[in-house]
């Protein structure tokens, strides 16, 4: 029955662009790692996307555990943190069945998650290989064009920004955003004192993985 849940999930997607309210959710992991990271990160991208994509999501995200039933009400799941990611078999599994089903995986590194982020990875999908998605991919050409991939938000190690994928028949289950720090770029500007322009970027990149989310899967 949890792909159906998903299903009636994403149908309901479809009417938030018709004015019927939907909600995101932020993943709750185990192992320690911040899974709360970046508290007003999803709320600034949501009412953003309301603006410009014209879609109505609630306002605020609901928090999803990966091995709730719950997990299927939600087509787009945001995951971010800077330490250590847990998830049991019966997680993982559930993880994958919604992934499977339609749902879509942004996971963001807030720095310091990445070598935790490809062993779950590795868990979820052990014959799927995490790949750089090439600059004319679709999801950098949603709403938003970034002709050169993902923005640069914060520095910490001198490298570029990458997005990388876990796909399936063509389609994009998890993305994966590194040395980028999109979150924190969506975060209130007095937070992390970024100026309005990367902001912004920040912002539009976030629409480009919500629509996305919401029209290709």
């Amino acid at each position: 029955m949890k792909p159906i849940y998903l299903l009636v999930a994403l149908s309901l997607m479809s009417l938030s662009f018709a004015g019927e309210s939907v909600k995101i959710g932020r993943l709750k992991y185990s192992g320690g790692g911040d899974w709360y990271a970046n508290p007003s990160s999803l709320p600034n991208l949501i009412a953003f996307a309301n603006q410009n994509l014209g879609t109505d999501l609630a306002p605020e995200e609901d928090i999803v555990a990966a091995g709730s039933d719950e997990i299927f009400n939600y087509p787009f799941i945001h995951m971010t943190g800077h330490g250590n990611v847990i998830l049991n078999e019966e997680e993982t599994e559930n993880l994958r069945l919604y992934l499977y089903s339609g749902g879509f995986l942004h996971i963001d590194d807030n720095y310091g998650m990445d070598p935790y982020v490809r062993i779950m990875l590795k868990q979820l999908f052990p014959d799927k290989e995490l790949v750089e998605l090439p600059f004319d991919h679709p999801i950098y050409h949603e709403k938003y064009n970034f002709d050169n991939g993902l923005p640069k938000v914060h520095e910490h190690d001198g490298k570029a920004p990458q997005g990388f994928a876990i796909m399936h028949e063509n389609r994009v289950l998890v993305f994966y955003s590194y040395e980028t720090d999109l979150g924190d770029g969506w975060e209130d500007e007095e937070v992390h004192h970024d100026p309005p322009a990367i902001h912004q970027k920040a912002l539009m990149m976030g629409c480009n993985l919500l629509q996305y989310a919401f029209t290709k899967n």
